[in-house]
């Protein structure tokens, strides 16, 4: 089971996340390209410290929202919206070659991801945008999304994601962030529901249902409160039960 982190959206003085702590204890690393958080010099430093530990790099582009962070939803017309995702990707591949690195697969971050996780037109657009860019980097999208089947039709390679802070609707769909527990915060709760995800492919909603999920990666959000306790609770977790913690060589 893969274990990822989005970093490298520190903004100058700024700083959000722990990214050199997360490094220590992730297998993927899905780094900002510019547009919702993250410098240029910023995001070279998150990679150059990705590429030293032997990470697996994902460009993690979004709406062009840096004082929301991305977070707000942006009705998009799809030639801007395909044009803003290929642009990010390759800012992101350039840094990664100066840092002696590559980009393996792409995740679209915060509103972006759950727009077009639904699939639609802005679904529609980070198909066409990926195609465009190169039909080799792998779609990182929410299991059992709509946009993971449309991607598996169109011929995207792609990777289906759980996320380990995040509570669960019994439709699969995440808890939206304006609800009370939204957010997971205890680390050994976490590590619990997802070692379970891990073995036996189920996850519990939060009205306690449970619901089967076959994800090959699983998300601790670098913003949220204890992530690296979180991370770290996973990954002991992980070791313990003599669960692998790494990227599906594929």
């Amino acid at each position: 089971m893969d274990l990822n982190c989005d970093m490298g959206e520190s903004f100058g003085a700024w700083r959000m996340g722990e990214d050199a702590a997360m490094l220590d204890i992730v297998s993927s690393a899905n780094i900002a390209c510019g547009f919702h958080a993250g410098d240029p010099a910023g995001i070279l430093a998150t990679l150059r410290q990705a590429v030293a530990r032997g990470i697996r790099i994902g460009a993690h582009p979004g709406y062009p929202d840096l004082a929301g962070f991305g977070r707000r939803a942006m009705d998009m017309a799809s030639p801007d919206l395909i044009a803003g995702l290929v642009y990010q990707i390759g800012a992101l591949e350039a840094l990664a070659r100066l840092a002696g690195g590559r980009v393996a697969y792409v995740k679209p971050h915060g509103a972006l991801y759950n727009t077009a996780a639904q699939g639609g037109a802005q679904g529609d657009a980070v198909i066409t945008a990926l195609l465009a860019h190169t039909p080799r980097l792998p779609l990182m999208m929410l299991a059992g999304s709509p946009l993971l089947a449309q991607a598996r039709v169109a011929g995207l390679p792609v990777i289906a994601e759980a996320f380990a802070d995040r509570a669960y609707l019994p439709d699969g769909q995440l808890v939206p962030r304006n609800l009370p527990g939204a957010v997971l915060h205890d680390p050994d709760l976490i590590a619990a529901r997802m070692l379970r995800l891990a073995r036996e492919g189920v996850i519990e909603a939060r009205d306690g249902s449970l619901i089967a999920l076959e994800a090959q990666s699983i998300c601790v959000h670098g913003d949220s409160p204890g992530a690296v306790a979180i991370a770290s609770r996973i990954r002991a977790q992980f070791k313990a039960e003599g669960v692998p913690l790494g990227p599906d060589p594929a």
